[in-house]
């Protein structure tokens, strides 16, 4: 609608906050203070307590004695006088702060009314807000700028790059998160003699991960995230969020959705609801080791276990133990509800509670590691296949003859035929465990990046198996997806951060359900196994109509060729520096292993399936004296050019590597090289990990470092 040029236009007021690098330092109330002021306040509350032990024996004293509480000695003044001063300056130091972040938010959403052409807002005519045109000119990417660094960061900086400033150290030491990761960047910049333009530093709130998401962050990596839908899913209708870097992705599981609905939509029933942990633990004897699995899995002594477990928290319970012997090893499996969060912290509380509680009764057991690779996380496992783990869900939808042809572009025959020949026999020929689908996988890993998932754990979370039959005398489709192992949450983790906050908003299970704990989390792996069935329909019906390939060459590749010609050798020197660099930091940086190298670098994330496969060795040399360590992953699927690594903050990471791009020198050098820093990057996870599982250093490190009370979101429910 037009409106008066005159009219005034409303534009939000933003406070400005002045970089603290361009202004001088503020003059605060505790630079007054004859001490510095954590000794102040440690002062003030030791002088609280005391007074007020001190004056509260007295008093007691007196009631005994029957004397009259108003009769005091000096003492008693001189500790009334101080019980005042400490109570006057608690609440000054305490009360000043919580006044002026009331005053703060205040100003925050406050609007000024700017007047075009000078023209005023009168009270009888209420100024109208309009949109401004949007230009068709070409539209220019702004130019990402890299922070302003002061002189004072200069020497920081100066130090992280000599190894006298412990880049992890940043945080703690500077007390802001954000300029940590500037000064940060700029170290590996230098480190590295590669630019990381194209990874966004702006815009992330960074004390939300501090000491819980990733340590040593430099940027943020974006994906974007598509919305496939309405899934209706036992009766209710639900918009799915999935960042992907790959076409077709989203547009197939949209179509799968429109294909069950228009047919009346899916079921699902939760089968299971159980995370696992697996301790390994080792006595003298293979006997002493069937007599500790005898009593834990006598019935008669689960009562006493769980009283143990339970005490790690108000909603782990534990639900079974089953246990198996390896010689004079013992692998205990024990399986828990834990309400809305995946659980694997809780659990490995309730697990390290039972093992203290049975040492004294088998003094001569020797607790090997918190985790033995029973459980099986992060890993494809025929345990988890069979038993499960997270939440077991099977989802089923029938679908109309006609809605096959027409929506689908196929028949039922042919669909169950490729079925059964694909996914079922094909699956088998090849090993498959758990993979008897045709791309479980890559719904389940955009729906895991988007709402703040593990990614690594789609490994086990994929297993599906996909079954069609034609019902209603061959009118009719019938499919099923039936996954036994969905591990995930709506809290903790990341679905804390603002961004998958909004996108587990969006599907209802935000947070934890203050009317049935642990509902809303079995509602996400739900709509997970819906949308693992829309996908599976609409993929299986492309193939069957001969569609894969022409729909995936017109809409998920690109001619644009990002890497610039560069010297071969260079390439390799600083590779090496870049990967050295990487050996220095502790696990959980932005650029880690599997799953997290894959996002940050632009890979398929479902692919990290087949690409995590990895036998770890070590062995003792020189005589006891050095430990000999090898990866061996046989199934590294990497690229340096098409699909997600053409996106500018992937780039960037690719850049850093000396890998962006295609070589022109040696055609499948870039993405070779990129197989072997995986390769590396994991020989240093699993090195570390190993360390310190052996070292009992497990449950404390996640405890201290991997959770956190705090809800960034600012999303209303």
């Amino acid at each position: 609608m037009d409106t008066d040029a005159s009219a005034p236009i409303l534009k939000p007021y933003h406070r400005h906050h002045h970089d603290h690098h361009n202004s001088p330092t503020p003059v605060k109330a505790s630079d007054a203070l004859p001490l510095p002021l954590y000794l102040t306040n440690g002062l003030f509350f030791g002088l609280f307590f005391s007074v007020a032990y001190f004056l509260l024996h007295r008093w007691r004293e007196k009631i005994r004695n029957s004397t009259p509480l108003h009769i005091i000695t000096f003492p008693e003044i001189v500790g009334i006088v101080c019980l005042a001063a400490s109570i006057i300056y608690l609440l000054g130091f305490f009360g000043i702060g919580f006044v002026q972040s009331c005053i703060s938010r205040g100003s925050h959403d406050s609007w000024d009314v700017e007047e075009d052409n000078g023209g005023g807002c009168s009270p009888e005519e209420p100024p109208t807000c309009t949109l401004a045109p949007i230009s068709r000119a070409k539209v220019v990417a702004p130019t990402i700028q890299e922070p302003f660094l002061s002189g004072d960061d200069d020497e920081v900086i100066k130090g992280v790059v000599s190894g006298t400033i412990p880049s992890y150290s940043l945080e703690s030491k500077l007390g802001d998160c954000k300029r940590a990761a500037a000064i940060r960047r700029e170290a590996l910049q230098r480190m590295t003699g590669r630019s990381m333009e194209g990874l966004p530093l702006e815009g992330f709130d960074y004390e939300s991960i501090l000491g819980q998401c990733c340590e040593m962050p430099v940027g943020f990596v974006q994906i974007p995230v598509g919305i496939a839908g309405p899934l209706l899913l036992n009766g209710k209708e639900y918009m799915v969020p999935m960042a992907t870097t790959e076409g077709c992705l989203v547009a197939s599981t949209n179509r799968g959705c429109k294909a069950i609905y228009a047919s009346g939509g899916a079921s699902s029933v939760l089968l299971k609801d159980a995370m696992t942990r697996a301790p390994v633990v080792r006595f003298g004897t293979a006997k002493r080791a069937a007599e500790l699995k005898f009593f834990v899995e006598d019935p008669a002594n689960f009562d006493t276990l769980s009283v143990a477990f339970n005490r790690s928290s108000r909603f782990g319970r534990l639900q079974n133990i089953k246990c198996t012997v390896a010689g004079k090893n013992l692998y205990m499996r024990f399986g828990c509800s834990t309400g809305d969060a995946m659980g694997m912290n809780m659990v490995s509380k309730g697990v390290q509670n039972v093992l203290d509680y049975l040492q004294p009764d088998f003094p001569d057991m020797e607790i090997i590691g918190i985790s033995g690779n029973y459980c099986s996380d992060k890993k494809p496992a025929a345990v988890n296949w069979i038993e499960g783990r997270g939440k077991s869900v099977v989802c089923e939808a029938i679908i109309n003859e006609e809605v096959v042809k027409k929506v689908l572009k196929t028949n039922i025959d042919t669909l169950v035929e490729l079925n059964m020949l694909k996914n079922l026999t094909g699956s088998a020929m090849a090993g498959a465990l758990g993979g008897f689908n045709a791309h479980a996988s890559n719904i389940v890993s955009a729906v895991f990046i988007a709402t703040g998932q593990d990614p690594a754990q789609n490994v086990e979370s994929s297993h599906c198996i996909t079954m069609m039959e034609s019902v209603n005398d061959g009118k009719d489709l019938h499919i099923s997806v039936t996954m036994p192992s969905i591990e995930v949450g709506t809290v903790g983790g990341g679905t804390q951060l603002a961004s998958q906050s909004a996108c587990l908003n969006l599907l209802g299970v935000k947070g934890a359900s203050k009317d049935s704990p642990g509902s809303n989390s079995r509602l996400l792996a739900s709509i997970v196994a819906g949308s693992v069935l829309a996908g599976e329909l609409s993929l299986m019906s492309a193939i069957a109509a001969g569609q894969l390939v022409r729909s995936h060459m017109k809409y998920n590749r690109s001619s644009k060729d990002a890497s610039p010609p560069r010297h071969r050798l260079a390439i390799v020197i600083k590779t090496i520096k870049a990967f050295l660099f990487i050996l220095k930091t502790p696990p959980a940086s932005v650029l880690l292993l599997k799953a997290a190298v894959f996002i940050a670098t632009g890979q398929d994330p479902a692919q990290n399936v087949e690409s995590s496969h990895c036998i770890t060795m070590m062995e003792s040399v020189n005589d006891g004296k050095d430990l000999h360590i090898s990866v061996t992953m046989p199934s590294i699927e990497v690229g340096t050019v098409g699909g997600g690594t053409q996106l500018a903050s992937q780039s960037a990471c690719l850049n850093l590597l000396g890998v962006k791009g295609a070589s022109k020198d040696s055609p499948g050098s870039n993405s070779r090289l990129l197989a072997s820093l995986v390769a590396g990057s994991v020989l240093a996870g699993e090195l570390s990990l190993m360390s310190a599982i052996a070292a009992g250093q497990l449950v404390r490190s996640h405890m201290k470092y991997n959770r956190s009370s705090k809800d960034v979101s600012k999303i209303p429910s």
